[in-house]
């Protein structure tokens, strides 16, 4: 358990992780494509995850092909996968990345899904295998820290999976890339999250031409 519990989004200026949701099947329907809603969605999630596209690092990772731009981004991105030894999503972040995600799923490492059904491991190319935890977020990260080792847990998301582990005391640090984009309405990250019981410290601020990373250390008020 020597290992830290962290997660890391991107957010946009408003305090949005994430645009308004829309259903999952929608988003990946063929037929769906045309829909303002869908296609508003799209647009908004592509101007928020901007940054992360022409990163080195980013397009290695996914197999989207050789080359694209290194400096702090790129040794951000990468920094956080490296100190990933395994994460925690919640159903609906699995759900929509089953359909998204490439056969060789990009986290390398053991992922614990956070769900009320059971269902085998499901093993993919490359070192990831999923497994589903039906017996609550603590049961997942205790699995997770086993699985890690000296390496750290990442809170993978979605946004409601990071604020139960938020606000049971359960993170120690997090990171926010703040993006220049605004989006009026989404899931904002900390919503249901007690204000009271949560005291930052900001630990880093770094800046590049395109976007602003901030971490904060975790404490109780």
């Amino acid at each position: 358990m020597a290992g830290k519990v962290f997660f890391s989004v991107t957010m946009s200026l408003d305090g949005f992780m994430a645009p308004e949701p829309v259903p999952v099947e929608d988003v990946f329907s063929p037929e769906k494509q045309d829909d303002p809603s869908v296609r508003g969605w799209m647009s908004k999630w592509a101007e928020l995850q901007a940054w992360a596209f022409p990163q080195r690092w980013f397009r290695e990772n996914l197999k989207l092909g050789e080359g694209g731009e290194e400096g702090l981004d790129n040794d951000i991105a990468r920094a956080t996968h490296e100190r990933t030894g395994a994460s925690v999503m919640g159903k609906h972040m699995f759900d929509a990345g089953e359909q998204a995600w490439p056969e060789e799923a990009p986290f390398h490492t053991p992922v614990f899904v956070v769900t009320r059904t059971g269902r085998d491991p499901w093993e993919r190319p490359g070192g990831t295998t999923f497994h589903f935890v039906n017996d609550g977020i603590e049961s997942a990260l205790d699995q997770a820290r086993e699985a890690a080792g000296d390496r750290d847990v990442r809170i993978a998301g979605g946004a409601e999976t990071i604020q139960a582990y938020l606000d049971n005391g359960l993170i120690d640090e997090f990171s926010i890339t703040l993006a220049p984009v605004l989006f009026g309405t989404g899931i904002r990250l900390f919503d249901r999250v007690d204000p009271d019981r949560i005291a930052l410290e900001q630990t880093r601020a770094a800046a590049s031409s395109r976007v602003t990373h901030l971490t904060y250390t975790v404490g109780k008020r």
